[in-house]
């Protein structure tokens, strides 16, 4: 009698902590880098000047819980001709990692990191002018859908941190790649970045990039109904993520707020396609005060990517990808609240 009054308090406590911990977003995940190394090098050599991440390496990540990995690569080294054909050496290593991690269970957000540039040996040109028009644009959408149109584990998050052009124009390209991607008869779902590199904080006005997002790119729209506005977040002082001080505890959750508003007043949903932070208790605050707001606000956050895992990085104070010795880094700590528990 007494050991079923034990068992029965134990899962009456068990029921009620999973009762009360708030849902989890539905993507958690990572963005990996390193295939896109080399943009000035191109076609450049594999193993030297670019490196995919291994198919294995994702394991880790998986067994943290996480189920979305964003693969960060070149439209260059991919289409080296604009209009033209695929490489196809560079098409089987991106199949290679696709095609088996996918086959992991993962899902894969397809990144072309390219900033809606392409460099054509020589300067880069933005797409929209008369180097790099929309169709060229629209043109490797297309292929590219073909290829993984059938695998359901794919998404297509249409260009890296788009900068540097009119926000009409990148509006005009971004539905140009949705149209060609649903000609396909592809059915997943598509990430659309905004404009100046995306920043959520930036999203409902802006200074120096041109028209804000907020005012633009809600015209696009997707026949299938399958879009995230994807954007990204970092929390250092001018939000570029490249310095490893955090502003504040609290920077994290009010750097996304206005970005909430907007979308939920617009009826979108939305992907923190970035975040990240230096190894400091401010940004471990900041950090997971802004993923306690995608987590609060489901309505509107579909999920969230941490920058960055991949090879090679070294000491870069935001890889999350372990050491030879397996071990963890400390940011990984800050993830746990919002990665799924693993039942022992």
């Amino acid at each position: 009698m007494k050991t079923l009054l034990v068992t029965l308090l134990f899962a009456t406590s068990t029921m009620a902590t999973a009762q009360t911990a708030p849902p989890l977003a539905e993507w958690r995940g990572i963005s990996l880098s390193g295939a896109e190394w080399g943009d000035k090098r191109l076609p450049g050599i594999p193993g030297k000047d670019f490196q995919y991440p291994s198919v294995q390496s994702t394991a880790y990540y998986q067994a943290k819980g996480m189920n979305l990995m964003r693969l960060a690569f070149r439209w260059e080294r991919l289409q080296p001709r604009l209009m033209g054909q695929f490489d196809a050496a560079e098409l089987a290593r991106l199949r290679e990692f696709v095609d088996g991690t996918t086959a992991r269970g993962l899902t894969v957000l397809l990144d072309p990191h390219n900033y809606a540039a392409y460099f054509d040996g020589m300067s880069e040109q933005r797409i929209g002018t008369p180097g790099v028009p929309i169709a060229a644009f629209a043109d490797f959408w297309r292929r590219l859908a073909e290829v993984f149109k059938d695998n359901p584990r794919v998404q297509f998050g249409l260009v890296n941190e788009p900068h540097s052009l009119p926000t009409e124009t990148w509006a005009d390209a971004a539905q140009a790649a949705i149209d060609a991607i649903r000609g396909t008869g592809a059915t997943q779902l598509i990430t659309l970045p905004g404009n100046g590199y995306t920043g959520a904080w930036s999203w409902t006005e802006s200074k120096w990039y041109g028209t804000a997002n907020a005012e633009v790119m809600g015209r696009v729209h997707d026949p299938a109904g399958h879009l995230l506005i994807e954007v990204h977040q970092y929390f250092d002082k001018d939000g570029s993520g490249t310095k490893p001080e955090c502003v504040s505890p609290t920077i994290g959750a009010e750097r996304l707020e206005r970005f909430t508003r907007w979308a939920r007043e617009h009826g979108v949903r939305a992907l923190l396609g970035e975040l990240g932070g230096g190894n400091t208790a401010t940004c471990a605050q900041a950090v997971q005060s802004a993923l306690a707001h995608v987590q609060a606000n489901r309505d509107v956050w579909a999920g969230w990517l941490w920058w960055a895992g991949g090879p090679n990085w070294g000491d870069y104070f935001m890889s999350l990808e372990p050491g030879a010795d397996g071990r963890d880094k400390p940011q990984m700590a800050w993830l746990e609240t919002f990665l799924p528990v693993k039942q022992k």
